[in-house]
Order: structure tokens, then sequence, then C-alpha cells
């Protein structure tokens, strides 16, 4: 079930990653291993309890991501269980064979606001920092991108889009288990890198940003999404503990802020193209995601502050090219 070979192979017919995709499997294999990741056994049979199924559409250019065909009742039920044993699903929706997973957050919203913003992805080869699951990836590949790379660090997160690979059978699509910090210094391969909802938790911004613009090449996009707070340049929140519950958010900026950050740190003509404060309709628990979400995270007498006493979440996208 965990094979990437075949996407390996895609990689050697782009020059600018070939060098990449030697060291890879040796990074895949740290990112995956059992001695780090004790979870890891019982995800794999997970996996391995999946039905095989026939898909006869596959849809990636909707909200719901996913794949219908013939199905029996016994087959969805063992289908359900499976992916019931890779709970929490945080991004999505997805829809597998009749099989709705309702993840805690409605990504297809955050795709809503930007898709019509950003330079069109067909043909682009495409970079996806902090991925999760791989939701906006299968959302790239359906708006045309040549090759999407997703990295993640979490395993089951990369789990969780092997049992989606199964189905939707695309060796143009891969997840990685590993952070922007693995990616070889100044890669310059992507037309458009995305990093989404990852800013926040870096100690240095500056590092963060510096490294998005080295993973593209001249003329690259960056979709940048974060959380703001209202306000003028140079203002920057840095919570003195946890944010929304949350205790690795370290700086978060005003609009303003984040613009010149964009231009010190080397990108040029950066926009804003949405300001959004999340909801309790786009974060929410679900049978598929059973833990405390916003709605516990937000003050329960204000809920324009979190529980800490900090303004509530707000989003903003940002785009930017590379000179």
């Amino acid at each position: 079930m965990i094979d990437y070979q075949a996407f390996l192979n895609r990689l050697d017919e782009i020059p600018e990653l070939a060098n990449w995709r030697q060291s890879l499997p040796a990074q895949i294999a740290a990112g995956l291993s059992e001695d780090r990741y004790g979870d890891l056994p019982r995800w794999k049979d997970a996996l391995a309890a999946l039905p095989n199924l026939s898909p006869e559409t596959i849809t990636l250019d909707r909200s719901r991501v996913g794949v219908d065909g013939p199905i029996n009742e016994e087959q969805r039920q063992q289908l359900h269980d499976a992916l019931k044993g890779l709970h929490p699903w945080r991004k999505g929706p997805y829809d597998l064979f009749g099989v709705h997973i309702d993840t805690e957050w409605r990504s297809d919203w955050k795709w809503d606001r930007l898709k019509d913003a950003i330079a069109p992805l067909a043909g682009r080869n495409v970079l996806d920092v902090g991925c999760g699951s791989g939701y906006h990836c299968w959302r790239m590949r359906g708006a045309g991108a040549n090759l999407v790379v997703g990295i993640d660090p979490t395993p089951l997160f990369v789990m969780q889009y092997f049992a989606l690979q199964k189905y939707l059978c695309d060796n143009t699509v891969a997840v990685l288990p590993m952070g922007i910090e693995h990616l070889p210094e100044k890669l310059q391969a992507f037309d458009t890198t995305f990093s989404m909802g990852i800013l926040y938790h870096r100690r240095s911004p500056f590092d963060h940003l510096i490294a998005l613009r080295d993973s593209l090449r001249r003329g690259g996009q960056l979709i940048l999404e974060t959380l703001v707070i209202e306000g003028g340049p140079g203002q920057v929140l840095v919570p003195e503990d946890r944010y929304s519950k949350m205790g690795n958010v370290w700086f978060i900026p005003t609009t303003d802020t984040l613009e010149a950050w964009l231009k010190k740190a080397g990108f040029k003509s950066p926009q804003l193209i949405d300001v959004s404060q999340t909801t309790c309709e786009e974060q929410r628990s679900t049978d598929w995601m059973t833990f405390h979400s916003l709605a516990e995270f937000l003050n329960p007498e204000d809920s324009n502050q979190t529980i800490e006493g900090y303004p509530a979440p707000r989003r903003a996208t940002f785009i930017a090219e590379k000179p």
C-alpha cells in the first residue's frame, strides 16, 4: 500500500527535481519509521483492510474530492470501518464510493477563496507545504497541475493520503512525510508553492518565507495563507502562552506587516486576496474528527475572542512572485 515508486519515476522526468529524487527514498523511510511512530502498524492495518474496488468516476474539481463506482453494502461497511481507523480526518471533504468523510475543516471553502485569484495551475509543478492528507493537492491536480508534491511530517496524514491514492490512482500527486526543512537548499524547481496554515507555527517566520522563496523558480508564485490580526504596519501579536488552545503559535502579524515581511524576504508584488474570520461552520467537530475544535477554542461569551482573550482567528491569503 505504501509505495512511492511510480511517483519517484515521475520525478526522473523533471530535470529540476531529478537530484532530489535520489535522496528521497531515505527521507521517506526516516519519515515513516516505526521506531519513531508507534501508531504506524495500526494505521497500516487500516490501509490493508480497505476493500479492492474499481472506480468508474474520479472527481478532483469539486468540493468533495472522491471516486464513485460499484460497491455492495458489505464492502461499504468495510470501507467505512477502515477509513474510520485513520481518525482524525482534519482536511477535506472526501467522498469514496458513497462514504462521505466529513472532515474537521471545510477545506473547499479555503480553496474557493483563492482559486480565481492565483495564476492558473495548468501544466505547472506545484509544492504544497503542510498539506495534511492532501485535499488541496488533489484540487491542484484537478485544476490541471502537471505535478503536485505535498509535504507534511505527520505520518497519519500520509496514511490518509495512501487510503485516497488507492482509489484515485494518480502518480502525479504525492504526500511526502517531511517538513520544508528537508527540501534541498535553493531547490528552485516549482512554478507554484502553497503555504497555508503554517507560518504562525514557525519560530522564525523569515526563515520560512525564505525557504518558500528558494523552492520556487524565477517568476514562480507563492500562495501564503496564515493567521492575522487587525492593525497597522509593524504590529504583531506574540501570544504569551497558548493561542486558541494551540501551544505552537509564535507570530501573528497584521496584513500590512505580513506584506512588509514578504517584501523583505525577497518577494515582489505581494497582493492581499482575502481576509476571513474562521467560523464554527468552517472548522468543527464531526463524526470523522471527534476531538475539540474551534467552538471549544473560543470565548463562550464572545466568539470574537479566543478562550485566552486574544482576537479570534482571522486568516489572510497573499499571492506574491519570486523575482
